[in-house]
C-alpha cells in the first residue's frame, strides 16, 4: 500500500472514530440530562432519614407519650397517622390534601397553626413531608429507633442499670436516680417509688431538681442520634419540656438560682442554656473544644461555669454570651486530662472541680489579677486524691463539706472532706465504679451510684453505709 493511501486510511478511521465518539457523548449527554429532570420527582423520602429529624426537632417535645399536646403522639408511627383529638386523621397515604397534619403545618399569611408558639416550618420542610406523603408515607425507620416505652409501657429491668446521675430535692424529700428511659423519684430515704419520669431519652447523663424543688431537669438523649433536654414538674410527674438538642446524648444540666433557666454542654463543644418557660435559647457558646460534660451558674445566676474534656473550667457572660475566662490554668499539663464535673459553693463564687487527674479542686471564679503563663492563680484548695478519674463532686447544702465520687479499673471511691480545711473526714471503697454522688440537704446522709446499678446512701460523718438498695425490679423471667 502507497504511503498516500496510508494517510488517507488513517485520516478514514480517524474520523470515524471522532464521529462514534460525538455520537456516544451526545447520547450519554442526553442521559444525564434526562437523570437529572426525573431527579426531584424520583428520588423515594425517607421518613427516618427526611422526615422523622423535622418532626423531632420541631413537634414531638409537646406530641409524645408523656406530653399529648391535643392527644397527638407523633413518637409512635401509628399514632403519629391516625391523629388527635380533632378526629380528622392526621396523614392519608398518597393525599396530602386530605392530610390534616398538612394543614396544620401550611403557612397562610405567613403564619402556621402548629408548631404552637414557634416559627412554622420552612417551605421546603412541609414540600419535603407533602411528597413522603404522597409517595405512601412509608415507616422505613431501624426497629431500633422505633417507640418502645411509655408510662403506659415502662422499662422492663433485667440487669440493674448504670446510675449516673443522684439528686436530692430541696426540701429532702425525693431522691432523683437516673435509670434506662426513665428518672426514677424515690422517697429520699430509698424507702418508697413515688413516679416514673419516663421520657424519649434512652440514656440519661443528669438530672437536678431546681433550687425551689418544684422541676427536675433531666439531660440525655439517644447516642448518636439525638440529644434532648427535659423539664418535669414534680409534683404530678407532669412533663413541662421537652427539647431536641444536637444529634447525641447531651450533659451536666443544672439549673439558674431562679430557676428559670436550664443550661447544658454537647459532645459537639458547645454551651447553652434556655428559658423554660418557652424554651427560648438565650446563650450560645463554642469556648470548648472538647464535650462539655458539666455546667454551674454563678450565685447571681450571671454566669455560666463549664467543664470539659479539653482540660478547662470557662466562664461565660449569660447576657452576652461571652467567653470571660479561663479559670483554671492554661499552662500544658498543669492539668493531667479533662475534667467531668463542677459544682458551686452555696453562699459565693468559688468551683469545686474534678476530673482525670483524681483530685478535687477548689477555683475563685473570677481572677483579679492579671494572668502569666505558668500560674494557677484562681486555685484556692486542693483536696486528698482519690483512685482512678472523678466523675462526680458536690458541695454539701451549707457549703462546710465536700464530696467526690471516682472511677479505677472497675473499683470505685468516695471522699469526704471538710471544705475550710481540707482534711479528709471519711473515704469509702466501693466494689464498682461511682458515677454520681450528692448531699441530702440536711448534710447529714450522702447518696451515690455507679456501673452496679446500687444506690448508697452513706452516712457523711462516718463513712458507713447506711442502706444499699437498687431502684428498680428485676425481671428474671420474662416469660412468665
Amino acid at each position: 500500500m502507497s504511503r498516500l493511501h496510508l494517510f488517507r486510511f488513517s485520516v478514514f478511521n480517524w474520523i470515524c472514530s471522532l464521529t462514534l465518539l460525538l455520537g456516544v457523548m451526545t447520547i450519554t449527554a442526553q442521559a444525564v440530562d434526562e437523570t437529572e429532570k426525573a431527579a426531584p420527582t424520583a428520588r423515594k423520602i425517607s421518613y427516618y432519614k427526611d422526615i422523622r429529624p423535622i418532626f423531632q426537632t420541631h413537634c414531638q417535645g409537646c406530641h409524645q407519650p408523656a406530653k399529648k399536646g391535643g392527644d397527638y403522639v407523633m413518637t409512635d408511627f401509628p399514632l403519629l397517622l391516625k391523629g388527635g383529638e380533632s378526629e380528622e386523621t392526621a396523614i392519608v397515604a398518597n393525599k396530602p390534601d386530605e392530610s390534616y397534619l398538612i394543614s396544620l403545618i401550611s403557612k397562610i399569611d405567613g403564619a402556621a397553626e402548629m408548631p404552637q408558639n414557634k416559627n412554622p416550618l420552612a417551605d421546603s420542610e412541609v414540600d419535603l413531608i407533602r411528597k413522603w406523603i404522597t409517595q405512601g408515607a412509608e415507616n422505613d425507620s431501624p426497629a431500633s429507633t422505633r417507640l418502645r416505652y411509655s408510662p403506659e409501657n415502662p422499662p422492663v429491668y433485667v440487669a440493674a442499670p448504670i446510675i449516673t446521675s443522684v439528686d436530692f430535692s430541696s426540701d429532702g424529700k425525693y431522691l432523683a436516680i437516673s435509670g434506662f428511659h426513665e428518672v426514677l423519684l424515690y422517697r429520699a430515704d430509698g424507702s418508697e417509688l413515688v413516679a416514673r419520669l419516663i421520657g424519649l431519652s434512652e440514656r440519661i447523663e443528669s438530672a437536678r431538681f431546681s433550687p425551689d424543688g418544684s422541676m427536675l431537669a433531666v439531660a440525655g438523649g439517644s447516642p448518636g442520634r439525638m440529644g434532648e433536654l427535659q423539664v418535669w414538674k414534680v409534683e404530678g410527674a407532669e412533663l413541662l419540656l421537652a427539647l431536641t438538642a444536637g444529634y447525641d446524648t447531651i450533659y451536666g444540666a443544672n439549673w439558674s438560682p431562679d430557676s428559670k433557666l436550664v443550661s447544658y454542654g454537647c459532645p459537639d463543644a458547645t454551651i447553652h442554656a434556655v428559658k423554660i418557660d418557652d424554651a427560648t435559647e438565650v446563650l450560645f457558646s463554642g469556648a470548648h473544644s472538647d464535650w462539655v460534660l458539666d455546667t454551674v451558674f454563678s450565685k447571681e445566676g450571671d454566669h455560666l461555669v463549664t467543664v470539659s474534656r479539653d482540660r478547662s473550667m470557662k466562664l461565660i457572660n449569660v447576657k452576652t454570651s461571652q467567653f470571660i475566662d479561663n479559670i483554671t490554668s492554661i499552662t500544658p499539663g498543669a492539668l493531667k486530662g479533662g475534667l467531668h464535673a463542677v459544682d458551686r459553693h452555696p453562699d459565693k463564687d468559688e468551683l469545686l472541680a474534678g476530673g482525670v487527674d483524681g483530685v478535687p479542686k477548689v477555683y475563685k471564679m473570677v481572677r483579679d489579677k492579671a494572668r502569666k503563663i505558668g500560674d494557677d492563680y484562681n486555685l484556692i484548695r486542693a483536696f486528698p486524691k482519690l483512685n482512678g478519674r472523678i466523675f462526680s463532686t458536690r458541695f454539701s447544702h451549707d457549703g462546710s463539706q465536700i464530696v467526690a465520687g471516682s472511677s479505677f479499673n472497675g473499683a470505685g471511691q468516695i471522699k469526704i472532706a471538710n471544705y475550710d480545711d481540707g482534711k479528709e473526714i471519711a473515704s469509702v471503697d466501693i466494689d464498682a465504679g461511682i458515677f454520681t454522688v450528692a448531699f441530702h440537704p440536711d448534710g447529714k446522709t450522702i447518696a451515690a451510684g455507679g456501673f452496679d446499678g446500687n444506690i448508697y446512701l452513706i452516712d457523711a460523718a462516718t463513712g458507713t453505709i447506711a442502706k444499699q438498695f437498687i431502684p428498680v425490679e428485676i425481671q428474671t423471667n420474662l416469660n412468665n
